[in-house]
């Protein structure tokens, strides 16, 4: 399937970074499915939880530093999906009433460092499916540059589903909160007139990403020389393995 955004009944998805203690894994996919149960029950499409496998540091910033991940943590990239920003809102009103959601107990992470926002879908293309390796970015963009900004989606979606990937979903900022201790905007070190995009590139393996950006780095679509919609310097990415997903 492939879809813009032109209405309420287009996807919506909340999007998430979080640093997790690498020793608490599998408490946290324990938790994370507890939470999956209740997210489909209430209205929820789809959640993915990715866990970090390779993710570099910046010389600006990197998602390391947008939760202040410790040594001994592991950065999470994950989403929620839902049909529309509607189902979205409702949801979040059940989870916060729904007596079982308090019965999961304490967080195995601190979720002061979570960050967090809603995001309207902007591109999206491909069929998805067996989802094995996951390709996460975060972004800045200007807002007058959101058409320009769908369009380098379009072009570098073709490229990625090309050579192998079998989903690329690209969002745009609607919902995106300030946090105490850090968020979004901050991560991404947002100027006046911009907004935070979230994204994502589903691959069948690690395999098949590594091979395709072996050649996606010399593919035109991607290196091509006309100017880029925002501050590449200020792009923030990493690769995932889904822990949980459903």
């Amino acid at each position: 399937m492939a879809g813009e955004i032109g209405g309420s009944g287009m996807t919506y998805v909340d999007g998430f970074v979080v640093a997790v203690p690498t020793a608490n894994r599998q408490r946290y996919i324990d938790h994370a499915e507890v939470g999956l149960d209740l997210f489909k029950e209430f209205g929820a499409s789809r959640m993915v939880e990715g866990w970090g496998d390779d993710v570099p540091r910046g010389e600006v910033n990197d998602l390391y530093g947008a939760v202040q991940a410790k040594d001994d943590e592991t950065v999470l990239f994950s989403w929620v999906e839902y049909p529309d920003k509607p189902t979205r809102d409702a949801v979040g009103e059940r989870m916060m009433s729904d007596p079982r959601v308090a019965a999961m107990g304490e967080m195995p992470f601190d979720g002061k460092r979570m960050i967090y926002g809603g995001f309207d879908l902007l591109h999206e293309a491909g069929t998805g499916g067996d989802c094995g390796y996951i390709d996460g970015v975060v972004l800045p963009v200007p807002q007058d540059q959101k058409e320009a900004y769908r369009a380098f989606a379009q072009t570098s979606a073709t490229a990625f589903l090309d050579h192998g990937a079998t989903r690329v979903v690209d969002t745009f900022g609607d919902e995106v909160p300030d946090g105490k201790i850090t968020d979004f905007r901050r991560a991404a070190k947002v100027q006046d007139g911009e907004t935070v995009a979230f994204g994502w590139i589903e691959w069948p393996s690690k395999q098949v990403r590594d091979a395709a950006w072996e050649k996606l780095m010399s593919d035109e679509r991607l290196s091509g020389s006309g100017d880029r919609p925002f501050d590449g310097k200020r792009m923030m990415f990493g690769a995932f393995v889904p822990v949980v997903d459903r």
